[in-house]
């Protein structure tokens, strides 16, 4: 439930952990009957964790196909991820997997803990996928077999240019965007959203999350893993692992500023694609990991403990998130108060796409003109700048400010980590 430090220190965070262990445990009690199905879901627990929770508030059919596409792609992704399989074994499994998962008798031994349980008994998830209707496994079938190629294709392949950073993240997580986007349109519950909007989706989670593991990757044993693009890290050092270097450290978070401000590109099509959604748990499915996305980047940014460990939300915070009964849209922008340093030579690219997104803020349909709020944090303190630091505040409007405070409880981004 979160260390006894944390809950001392942000008391108000007990009842929402308290409240997300009692939902955890009341899914585990739904998990189906059938072996197959109960399979499927008891892993999904264990492998996505807490995001299983939002994954079962879905309607029945819709997810049952979430479960499956998640776990295929899982699965697919642990195979890609497995270090120790030589690349020779390793390209043709990745390339042919859409096929596998029509076949009840085909495992594949790799990964480790849960994830090589799920490789080990794979036929459950074949055999729960055969039960799917015929739309959620043509949407499925065609996502992995794309993601297979575009995996096989990087394996080979080094992320050289910000074009190959995006190609990557395309493979593994736009083409996700693209297929959920699919299934939602095969429930009826969703108009078929543009791909530019879908691939955006995927693409900012995976680029966060490539940012946040830099520390994690470039120590894989037996060998490292590198996705930040060569065009990027140049600018600053010599090889990517330099970046972890003390004596690199005002040229490491110039670097990590750099990715952020790239990653912010994707956000408005992120506001654009969720406003058009109707479906209340649908919503909650795509709003709460882009909330926690724009929430760990603001985290990351300035921060050179990227570069030293862990970075991430506080356990207490994330379950007031999931937990929360009404997750508004625009609740992802109160985290984009970045404390941007104005000698960063990305300073200006950064504050630019920040306006850009509250210009869609201001836009949209769901905001009421007649009064506007500021919410602004203190500048994080980070020993490898010079304090030279620009708040750069966020203007949310009318009863959606209201909301968002509602969400986070005047929570500043300085109380987000653990």
């Amino acid at each position: 439930m979160g260390s006894l430090g944390a809950i001392l220190k942000h008391p108000d965070d007990f009842y929402p952990l308290l409240k997300l262990k009692m939902a955890v445990r009341h899914a585990e009690k739904q998990i189906p009957p059938e072996p197959h199905w109960g399979f499927c879901y008891s892993m999904l627990h264990k492998v996505s964790r807490s995001f299983a929770l939002v994954i079962q508030q879905l309607g029945p059919q819709l997810r049952n196909a979430v479960c499956i596409f998640y776990l295929v792609l899982r699965a697919l992704d642990t195979v890609e991820d497995d270090t120790s399989i030589p690349t020779d074994v390793k390209v043709p499994i990745l390339i042919a997997f859409h096929r596998h998962i029509y076949d009840c008798e085909w495992h594949f031994s790799c990964g480790t803990k849960d994830y090589k349980v799920l490789m080990d008994q794979f036929h459950h998830v074949s055999t729960a996928f055969l039960e799917l209707g015929k739309s959620y496994q043509e949407a499925i079938e065609d996502i992995t077999k794309r993601m297979g190629a575009g995996m096989a294709k990087f394996i080979c392949k080094e992320v050289e240019t910000v074009d190959d950073y995006d190609e990557y993240c395309h493979y593994v997580a736009g083409l996700v965007g693209l297929g959920l986007s699919k299934l939602f349109h095969a429930s009826g519950s969703e108009d078929l959203a543009p791909d530019v909007l879908s691939n955006s989706m995927g693409l900012f989670l995976q680029k966060t999350n490539i940012i946040r593991d830099y520390l994690e990757d470039i120590n894989e044993i037996p060998k490292s893993r590198m996705f930040w693009p060569r065009q990027t890290w140049s600018k600053y050092v010599n090889k990517l692992e330099d970046l972890k270097d003390e004596e690199n450290s005002v040229k490491a978070v110039q670097c990590l500023n750099d990715m952020i401000t790239n990653a912010l590109i994707h956000v408005d099509d992120c506001l654009t694609y969720m406003s058009a959604l109707r479906d209340p748990a649908i919503f909650r499915f795509c709003a709460i990991p882009q909330v926690m996305a724009i929430g760990t980047l603001a985290l990351c940014y300035n921060n050179i403990e990227v570069f030293r460990g862990v970075v991430k939300m506080r356990r207490g915070l994330t379950a007031k998130v999931i937990t929360k009964q009404k997750l508004w849209l625009m609740s992802m922008v109160l985290s984009l108060t970045f404390p941007v340093d104005r000698s960063d030579p990305n300073a200006e690219k950064t504050f630019s796409r920040v306006e850009a997104i509250q210009k869609t803020c201001r836009e949209s349909g769901l905001l009421n003109k007649r009064k506007s709020y500021i919410i602004r944090n203190k500048p994080r303190y980070n020993p490898a700048l010079d304090g030279n630091s620009l708040e750069l505040p966020v203007y949310l409007h009318g009863w959606l400010a209201t909301r968002v405070c509602d969400l986070f409880h005047g929570t500043s981004i300085s109380d987000l980590c653990i």
